[in-house]
């Protein structure tokens, strides 16, 4: 198997307070590039994409009621790590017939970015979760 990963694509950060963490990075050089909101089972979250330089990451906020749980977390906020990819559906065929555990049904689109993007998650030997994205 040969995948084609371009770069990291971004690292996704969950916050308790999008306005709050995105000064924070502001105050740090970056840039918010692109904010938007989405879709969770519990109502709608909000998103912004932080880049300096070539690097981006992703604060998203959850809906208030999953709040507490990622306040409480002591160990790290990192959520997950995202690859750029160019072909996000060969890329989702040929994990599929690897046999990783893809946490997707197919890849997903989003309305972020100008014309949108689509992505996938597979789980890693510890849990961990490996985002693949292309943006469109």
């Amino acid at each position: 198997m040969s995948l084609v990963l371009k770069k990291i694509q971004h690292i996704g950060i969950p916050v308790t307070n999008l306005e709050k963490s995105e000064a924070f990075y502001q105050s740090l050089g970056f840039e918010n590039v692109m904010g938007s909101a989405f879709e969770h089972p519990e109502g709608n979250g909000k998103v912004a994409m932080m880049k300096s330089g070539e690097i981006i990451i992703e604060i998203y906020q959850f809906p208030e009621t999953v709040l507490p749980e990622i306040a409480s977390r002591k160990d790290g906020h990192v959520d997950h790590i995202a690859f750029d990819v160019e072909d996000i559906d060969q890329t989702f065929a040929t994990l599929k017939a690897g046999g990783y555990e893809i946490l997707e049904e197919a890849p997903v689109f989003l309305p972020f970015w100008k014309n949108g993007c689509k992505y996938f998650n597979i789980k890693g030997p510890d849990g961990e979760r490996l985002e693949f994205n292309q943006i469109l």
